[in-house]
């Protein structure tokens, strides 16, 4: 005999300021309900393994340590950065990401069976869509507007070569066999 599964209800008290907040995002139509909402704080708790952050300023994901800037920030670090080391820069950066995916969720980035699971965990980072069409790696909405970092950045964090097809967002990057 198969067992039914039980829901759960439960109550949260939350304070007027908290409420109000709440409906306001509702009646924004920022979101679509209450359920909903919280149903999204937890699956980004869970992914960004905030139960591990210290506050204040102090975030962890894993291993690494956690940094919120603004993209003008990275856009003038890269500027500094030759023409032709763009590419090298983002391996590095690859594979430090490679590193922390590996140590802290145990992701093996190599693996293209678990290409899905780094590239949603690439989105919930915030670097942007990415997605894998046959041979073609596509990159919507990048954070980093810089096609060959990115390509650097891919070449390292999965361990593939990696050929730009596109100068400028949407990136296209053909796997190179």
């Amino acid at each position: 005999m198969l067992k039914k599964s039980t829901v759960k209800r439960t109550t949260i008290i939350l304070d007027e300021d908290e409420r109000k907040y709440i409906d306001s995002l509702i009646q924004d139509g920022k979101e679509q309900g209450l359920k909903p909402l919280i149903s999204k704080m937890l699956d980004v708790y869970r992914s960004m393994m905030i139960y591990d952050w210290k506050y204040p300023g102090e975030y962890y994901c894993g291993i690494s340590r956690i940094a919120f800037l603004n993209i003008e920030f990275i856009e003038i670090l890269l500027k500094h950065v030759p023409d032709d080391h763009w590419r090298e820069v983002g391996k590095e950066t690859g594979n430090v990401a490679k590193v922390s995916m590996d140590a802290s969720l145990n992701m093996d980035t190599t693996d293209r069976e678990k290409w899905a699971e780094v590239f949603k965990r690439l989105r919930v980072q915030g670097l942007g869509d990415f997605y894998l069409r046959d041979k073609y790696i596509i990159l919507k909405a990048p954070f980093i507007n810089n096609g060959e970092f990115l390509c650097g950045f891919l070449e390292g964090l999965l361990q593939q070569k990696l050929e730009p097809r596109t100068s400028s967002a949407p990136f296209v990057f053909e796997l190179v066999e």
